[in-house]
């Protein structure tokens, strides 16, 4: 039950005085009260925070004045025109991030209904009827009216509804960053295994020269009778299943060109990324410590933003223990038609305002609390687990980045070794000291050093880019201020 107190007039312009000074305190009442709100004061939820990865060690650098990781376009630290413009394509065209920036409108339109609630609803009408039945000619009025009500914000409980709309919309911000991070992270990936793809290929096809000589090699030497048919046939295979890998990389990089096609809007029947060189560089990126991932991370700030919600939500059920109040006015004219409207003497207007109290309702408001401070807690502990996710994905990605860096030497070094083998392998057969099984074995070994080393190039620069992804990739939340 819903007990309303009200008072109401409808009067002649002559005796207004009363009422305009009852709605004149009114109106300072209800502009005191409007002052409090009932919601817990907001402090972003505490976090574990250490000083230091635990991974970092001696792998990253101070941070340099022209360190371009601080700004948006993170990707261009990999100095690869063909990939700058590919990542300019996906911030306009990518459908996910095109459904985010909705999402953001969306999010930012709903805040103006709950800003527009702080203020009156003003409503005009203007009317005309006419009545009349067998030989009458009917008689007619026109009315025209103006009204007016505005809900106090006693408790807050509107300025707590528009702060959680703020919030959501700021959390709706921060999808979008994370939906360009994600998109333009992807590209990275599919990018450079496009590329690692092209030279993977040109070194098989080299491979795959060389292996057609060693076949004519050990036909001529087969032809005059100083080789066995075995040798052709190892000479044979060793070719066909380079030509076989060629294949398959070939398919494999037509999934990659697919896939960017996709990123930036494209169907891939319309897309086409002739092969071209791979620029393999790995950028250092500047040092963090780990609390900056509270500011730096898209996905955090979103989490975080939800936490600020949840928490205007609970001001917003708790003002339901307050009673509320309403203030209302109109002022309306009449007349017999439109025409004379205005002239004439019937002016009417009235002024009320109302209190109302929620006396019983079996818990329902106790309910609704609870169950905000439920979502507060679960936001809460969503939160926290988002930073905790964020600590552990930089620590892992920091120990990828250190065990690659430590075996890089050691694979250029064994590829070094295996070519030279390989080279004294072919000399020595070619004099008959050895026999073509190890020419065989000299030319797998080095054509899987080669591959090897290539494939850790690209590891290397996959993980600087994950690196830099889960460190934000340059964006930054300024709202990510404790108490605000």
């Amino acid at each position: 039950m819903m007990p309303t107190l009200a008072f109401s007039h409808s009067l002649r312009p002559t005796r207004t005085a009363p009422v305009l000074r009852s709605l004149a305190l009114a109106l300072c009442c209800a502009g005191l009260l409007s002052a409090c709100s009932v919601a817990p004061v907001y402090q972003v939820p505490s976090t574990p925070a250490p000083a230091s990865f635990k991974e970092a060690g001696a792998l990253w650098q101070s941070a340099q004045p022209n360190d371009a990781v601080d700004r948006g376009d993170w990707w261009t630290l990999f100095a690869d025109e063909q990939l700058n413009q590919l990542a300019a394509r996906v911030q306009v065209d990518n459908q996910n991030i095109a459904a985010a920036a909705a999402a953001v409108q969306q999010a930012q339109a709903a805040l103006r209904v709950e800003q527009a609630g702080l203020l009156p609803t003003v409503n005009g009408t203007l009317g005309q009827t006419r009545q009349g039945g067998g030989q009458s000619s009917g008689n007619g009025s026109a009315s025209l009216g103006i009204s007016a009500a505005w809900d106090s914000d006693l408790w807050g409980r509107l300025r707590e509804s528009v702060s959680a709309a703020q919030s959501s919309a700021q959390a709706s911000e921060a999808d979008l960053a994370a939906a360009r991070l994600s998109a333009v992270g992807s590209l990275v990936q599919n990018y450079f295994r496009l590329r690692e793809a092209d030279a993977e290929m040109q070194i098989l096809q080299q491979s795959i020269e060389g292996y057609q000589r060693s076949l004519q090699i050990a036909q001529n030497r087969y032809d005059v009778g100083v080789e066995a048919r075995t040798a052709v046939l190892q000479a044979q295979t060793t070719l066909t299943n380079t030509q076989a890998s060629v294949e398959s990389l070939r398919q494999s990089r037509q999934t990659y060109e697919h896939a960017i096609a996709v990123l930036t809007g494209q169907a891939p029947a319309q897309f086409d990324l002739p092969p071209a060189a791979w620029n393999v560089t790995v950028p250092e990126v500047p040092a963090v410590v780990p609390s900056t991932l509270l500011e730096r991370r898209p996905d955090i700030a979103a989490a975080e933003r939800a936490v600020a919600a949840a928490n205007a939500q609970i001001g917003v059920a708790q003002a339901a223990y307050y009673p509320s109040l309403s203030l209302s006015g109109s002022l309306s004219r009449s007349g017999s038609n439109l025409g004379n409207l205005f002239s004439a003497s019937g002016l009417l207007w009235s002024l009320g305002a109302s209190l109302s109290q929620s006396i019983f309702n079996a818990g329902a408001t106790t309910a609704q609390v609870d169950s905000a401070r439920a979502a507060h807690a679960a936001r809460t502990a969503s939160y926290r687990q988002s930073v905790l996710a964020a600590f552990q994905a930089v620590e892992d990605v920091l120990s990828n980045v250190a065990a690659l860096n430590a075996q890089k030497p050691l694979l250029q070094q064994s590829l070094d070794s295996a070519e030279k083998v390989e080279q004294q392998m072919l000399n020595r057969y070619k004099e008959g000291q050895v026999p073509y099984t190890d020419v065989v074995t000299a030319q797998a070994t080095a054509l899987s050093a080669r591959r090897s080393l290539i494939q850790l190039q690209l590891n290397q620069q996959l993980a600087a880019a994950q690196l830099i992804q889960e460190l934000g990739g340059g964006w930054h939340a300024d709202w990510m201020n404790p108490g605000t």
